[in-house]
């Protein structure tokens, strides 16, 4: 028994042939379909019944591990000199449940479908294949009803035929076969026969009483052979309308014959199968028996065969039922189209007027190897080096047949094609000529729900994400705003641009446009001192917010002024560079006091329960020290020893901090300019407490500053206390609205009872400016100073003194609009008075919620001298290397914005006794 093997290995192999036949052409059967769900025989058992040998299993034991790939097997019958191609694929139940397993349970709907469409372009590939070098086809069905899905599978066949046919005739030029053959790529136009399987739930009767006419007249044909006539009539009207099937048969895919029978029903299984076999076995005994000729092979044997089949035989006879013709088997209905083949007479199925022959070729079993080899390389292995380039050109034209067998995507193509024009119209509605980020994101999704209410199948996806590039291309062509905010939180009204470079000048028909960020956003400042108003524009950088601006007006105002400078950055090479991490960087030197400090890093220590550390290691203090009017017991004058290591040591003249000074970046840093301003507006008796102060934009009467009354002992009585140390320890001078124990009338003002004390008054104002320039003094968190009468305000700045003062209050004067204005911290006014007295300024501006850092001059503690009218002007705008503290929204609380407490603190400054 010779096995069924790999077509592939079968052309490799080198067959032995009988010499006697070995000049004798070849028949090549092909046998493809569709298998049956349920459980029975497969495609292969047909073989098995064409060669009366036990070939394929009819239960399709495989090897494990196969997979859902087509492939073909071959079974050589030399005596027959029949060579039998049976294809499996995806068609096939057992192929179908392979597929299936191999997917994976999340693989997405388009990522199946191409799996399925892969596998259906192979299947097309291995059948071109099959139609090219087979003479006759079988096209089994697993029912009784034709596929007509059959005839678009067919007309996809024939387009890619007509597409690979110049690769074909390339890659079998140099074989030994006939010229009809290397021109049209085949030994003959194929002939397809149909093989039908009959279903246990169509009932007939054996007389065909059911037919509808005379019970008692009986039918020439049973009623499985009018079946088999009624198919023909239906494939032949069908292959016909597609012009699948034309006159003239070379230029067909196929062709069915015109007088023979070309479609074949398969009886249904009778119930009992035992019997069934027993009846087939007893046949074949009786005709054993009966048979007492020689033995022939070939077609002669074929013709004894079907001679010795008409002599009556018992159950086996071909005699008339009731004047009924007998049904011919399977085997007898295959050769009479082999018997054409092997005696090379052909198949002459051209029809029409003027019929033309059509080629016929029976090649040898070696010519044809060499022929089907070429063909086997370039239409499904690819594994010959000299045919590789033509099997990438025939994978290339694979694409016609997607037209043809993926309606689904063609469907979905073209309803997502007419879904995008409406998401189009829905991103573009409604926009302004120029808009952000955050608008395109919107629009976007707004396509998106109009293009899924429409689109669908497995195109959705990718007509989607050619959404999203069409929007995006609008959106970027001209469209797009510039993204940059101001440092009051307002974006550039200008399209998308380019800052000029240091001495480049605005070009507005450069693509994209050069020039500056403008938010169109105004508002009334004033200088440094506060004497001068201006307007400025929204600014985009510190530089401009809290620099530039300024020292423009200082040279028509402030200029001359004495002033406490700043420490800046003072390079030392012509070209210094930014830092390039400030936050993250830790200082090269005093690092041994660093770990001394045994506390976490000041890049934490953002919120203002935790300022212990920042504020530490600026000023070189404990803990206690940085409130000093925190708690009123006099733990404020504790001032621990400063670290001359960490303060003392001289800044970088290399690098710069590219922001402002915060508690979490590393010391050895400064700016190239200050945000804040100390300036000197006059002696302590410049400013008068009767007439407050005289500068523009202040509400009426809200322009005076607070008092804040400190007691100076007399050296006369207390002599002894001056050999006490005054370095903020139990003698230094207490804080404000605290009194001495045991000291009468200490309750305040210059009573007539105090004869051996003095006081001290110094005056305090913070003031608040809005962005129209309106400003005031406040002598509360949530209080404005109104002085009533000449007499100056009355309220102490103890309270002032002793809480967080916010860094934004809603302004008195609200305009129409529905958003609320804030006024800003922008000065402390500070009148010194010629005491022997010291006040520290020592600010703290937290401008935002944890963990914004907080803010500090570049020199934390400041000494103001006495006998001077001082004002420290706070930044406009608090920036840190990432990014802007931006002021408050309407639904902030205000509270998290605040000017940490402790920000003045006075001591004695005494004279040595004489």
């Amino acid at each position: 028994m010779a096995p069924h093997v790999n077509l592939g290995a079968l052309l490799q192999a080198e067959l032995q042939e009988d010499a006697a036949h070995r000049e004798d052409g070849l028949c090549v059967v092909g046998i493809f379909g569709k298998s049956s769900t349920q459980t029975g025989p497969l495609k292969g058992s047909l073989i098995n019944t064409l060669a009366d040998k036990h070939i394929f299993s009819l239960f399709g034991e495989s090897e494990e591990g196969d997979s859902a790939d087509s492939h073909i097997e071959a079974f050589y019958d030399q005596e027959n000199r029949v060579l039998y191609l049976l294809l499996s694929s995806v068609c096939d139940s057992r192929q179908l449940l392979r597929a299936c397993r191999s997917l994976s349970a999340g693989i997405s709907h388009s990522d199946a479908h191409d799996f399925w469409k892969g596998l259906d372009r192979q299947h097309c590939l291995h059948l071109l294949y099959m139609f090219s070098v087979c003479h006759v086809l079988l096209l089994v069905h697993p029912s009784q009803t034709f596929d007509v899905s059959h005839d678009r599978l067919f007309r996809a066949l024939d387009a890619l035929r007509q597409k690979v046919l110049p690769l074909i005739r390339a890659a079998i030029k140099d074989c030994a076969v006939s010229k009809e053959w290397k021109l049209n790529c085949r030994p003959c136009p194929p002939r397809l026969l149909f093989v039908f399987q009959m279903t246990a739930t169509l009932k007939v009767s054996g007389n065909g009483s059911d037919s509808g006419g005379n019970p008692d007249k009986p039918k020439k044909h049973s009623p499985r052979r009018r079946l088999q006539h009624a198919l023909e009539d239906q494939i032949y009207r069908i292959f016909r309308k597609s012009r699948v099937l034309t006159n003239q048969s070379s230029n067909c895919l196929f062709t069915v014959p015109a007088n023979q029978a070309f479609v074949y029903v398969i009886p249904a299984a009778g119930k009992d199968p035992v019997g069934t076999l027993l009846g087939q076995l007893r046949s074949n005994c009786i005709l054993s028996e009966q048979d007492t000729t020689p033995v022939l092979s070939g077609p002669r044997r074929y013709q004894q065969m079907r001679r010795s089949a008409r002599q009556p035989s018992g159950e086996s006879t071909s005699m008339l039922m009731g004047s009924q013709l007998v049904d011919c088997s399977l085997k007898e209905f295959l050769w009479q189209h082999v018997e054409l083949v092997l005696t090379k007479k052909g198949f002459d199925d051209s029809v029409g007027r003027n019929p033309q022959p059509s080629h016929f070729e029976l090649p040898t079993y070696t010519k044809w190897v060499q022929v089907a080899s070429r063909l086997y390389q370039i239409l499904i292995t690819n594994t010959d080096e000299e045919l590789a380039e033509l099997a990438t050109k025939v994978q290339s034209q694979v694409k016609v047949l997607d037209g043809f067998l993926d309606a689904d995507t063609k469907f979905s193509e073209n309803r997502c094609q007419k879904a995008l024009p409406l998401a189009h119209s829905a991103y573009q509605s409604n926009l302004p000529h120029n808009y952000t980020t955050t608008v395109h994101k919107n629009q976007l999704a707004q396509a998106l729900r109009v293009y899924s209410q429409h689109a669908r199948g497995v195109a959705f996806q990718r007509y989607a994400l050619q959404l999203h590039e069409d929007c995006y291309k609008f959106w970027s062509n001209g469209h797009q705003l510039c993204e940059e905010r101001s440092l009051t939180d307002q974006h550039c009204v200008h399209k998308f641009h380019l800052l000029p470079q240091p001495g480049e000048k605005p070009d507005m028909d450069h693509n994209p446009p050069i020039m500056n960020h403008n938010s169109r956003g105004r508002s009334t400042s004033s200088c440094n001192c506060g004497r001068k108003q201006a307007p400025r524009e929204d600014p985009f950088d510190i530089q401009a917010a809290n620099y530039d601006f300024y020292q423009i007006l200082e040279e028509k105002c402030c200029g001359k002024l004495e002033r406490i400078a700043l420490p800046v950055f003072q390079p030392s090479t012509p070209d210094p560079a930014p830092a390039s991490d400030p936050v993250q960087r830790l200082p090269s030197e005093g690092s041994g006091d660093a770990e001394k400090l045994k506390e976490p890093s000041t890049a934490q220590s953002h919120t203002p329960g935790d300022t212990s550390l920042s504020l530490a290691l600026s000023l070189g203090q404990s803990t206690d020290s940085l409130e000093p009017y925190g708690d009123g017991d006099g733990a404020e004058n504790q001032v621990q020893p400063k670290r001359p290591s960490l303060i003392d040591r001289q800044p970088s003249t290399v690098e710069y901090l590219p922001g402002m000074t915060h508690s979490a970046c590393p010391k050895g840093l400064l700016p190239k300019f200050s945000s804040w301003s100390l300036l000197k507006l006059g002696s302590a008796k410049s400013y008068n407490c009767h007439t407050g102060l005289e500068q523009p934009g202040f509400l009426p009467g809200s322009s005076f500053l607070l008092p804040w009354d400190l007691v100076i002992r007399s050296r006369s009585e207390e002599d002894a206390g001056l050999l006490e140390p005054l370095d903020g320890g139990s003698s230094s001078w207490p804080a404000p609205n605290k009194s001495l124990a045991g000291k009468r009338g200490s309750t305040g003002g210059l009573g007539r009872g105090r004869r051996r004390d003095d006081m001290a008054r110094v005056f305090v104002g913070f003031e608040y400016e809005d962005s129209r320039g309106r400003r005031f003094i406040s002598s509360g968190p949530d209080k404005i100073v109104k002085a009533l009468g000449p007499g100056g305000a009355k309220d102490p700045a103890t309270r002032v003194l002793n809480t967080d003062m916010p860094l934004y209050v809603p302004s008195p004067s609200q305009g129409r609009g529905l958003k609320p204005h804030f006024s800003q911290l922008a000065r402390l006014f500070i009148v010194v008075p010629d005491a022997p007295l010291e006040i520290t300024l020592n600010p703290q501006v937290q401008p935002g919620p944890p963990p914004c850092p907080i803010f500090h001059p570049e020199q934390t503690e400041v000494v103001l001298p006495p006998d001077g009218f001082w004002v420290l002007r706070f930044p406009y705008s608090y920036a840190t290397e990432r990014g802007s503290c931006f002021p408050p929204k309407e639904n902030q609380p205000l509270s998290n914005y605040k000017v940490l407490r402790g920000i003045l603190k006075a001591t004695t400054a005494n004279p040595v006794p004489q």
